[in-house]
């Protein structure tokens, strides 16, 4: 995997995003049970890559590519159907979660590394809040979606808003922007936040929207120079869940 003036490779990388995409097409325009069953053999196929990387730092990339197939797997091949729509985010990302953790403790990633430290946290509590509030509103005057909650209620709008800053935001933050984006950037270098960031919104795929997908792809690469500059998740995870309890609790019921 190795070129020969000693820079890493990266068409291996390439081929995985590609092969991501290809399955995330699949699975929501053509045939789910194939996409499904695509997603899983990536799953394997990056395990295997894993055992055969050259080195370290590629092994470890690998280890938590992963993640993605696995995050649509689990999306929809667990039976929820009987329950409540807001707490699939529960079931499916607490298996994520300690998926994320292992992929830590496997590749010696301490919290700091994936940012979980508090540093700067009154400005990251502002910046998440007031982007997460704009990027809802934008998000959903592109997808309009059904809302999560029946009525607009405060004790059921802030009880889903928990839920979803703990699931979409936290995990998939500390996924993307900590774990991801971590090991890719000790491969990739500068690279891999257009890599990262192109993973995210491929795995967006499911709202039928390119224009959504497009728009993914920037709040991935606003959120990265977030972590970046800050070191911490605290500001992006705020952001993530706030903005997606503006788009599936509130704006339905203000702009319908």
């Amino acid at each position: 995997m190795q070129l020969l003036n000693g820079r890493v490779n990266l068409f291996p990388y390439l081929l995985a995003l590609v092969a991501l995409t290809a399955a995330e097409v699949l699975t929501v325009y053509l045939q789910l049970m194939a996409g499904i069953i695509c997603h899983g053999i990536l799953l394997v196929v990056f395990v295997v890559q894993a055992a055969l990387a050259p080195d370290q730092a590629q092994r470890n990339l690998f280890t938590v590519l992963c993640l993605a197939p696995l995050i649509r797997i689990l999306s929809l091949s667990m039976p929820l159907a009987p329950i409540p729509q807001i707490y699939w985010y529960l079931l499916i990302y607490g298996p994520l979660l300690a998926a994320t953790v292992i992929v830590m403790l496997n590749t010696g990633l301490r919290p700091r590394d994936v940012g979980l430290i508090s540093k700067g946290w009154p400005l990251q509590v502002v910046l998440g809040i007031a982007i997460g509030l704009g990027l809802g509103v934008s998000e959903y005057l592109i997808l309009r979606p059904v809302p999560l909650v029946s009525s607009f209620t405060l004790p059921g709008v802030l009880a889903t808003s928990v839920i979803l800053i703990l699931t979409t935001g936290f995990v998939e933050e500390i996924i993307f922007r900590g774990v991801m984006q971590t090991l890719s950037d000790r491969v990739m270098g500068l690279w891999s936040v257009l890599y990262v960031s192109l993973i995210f919104a491929v795995l967006h795929l499911g709202h039928y929207s390119m224009l959504d997908v497009a728009f993914v792809f920037l709040v991935a690469l606003l959120f990265t120079a977030m972590v970046k500059k800050s070191g911490s998740l605290l500001g992006v995870t705020l952001a993530h869940g706030i903005a997606n309890s503006m788009l599936y609790c509130v704006m339905p019921f203000i702009l319908p």
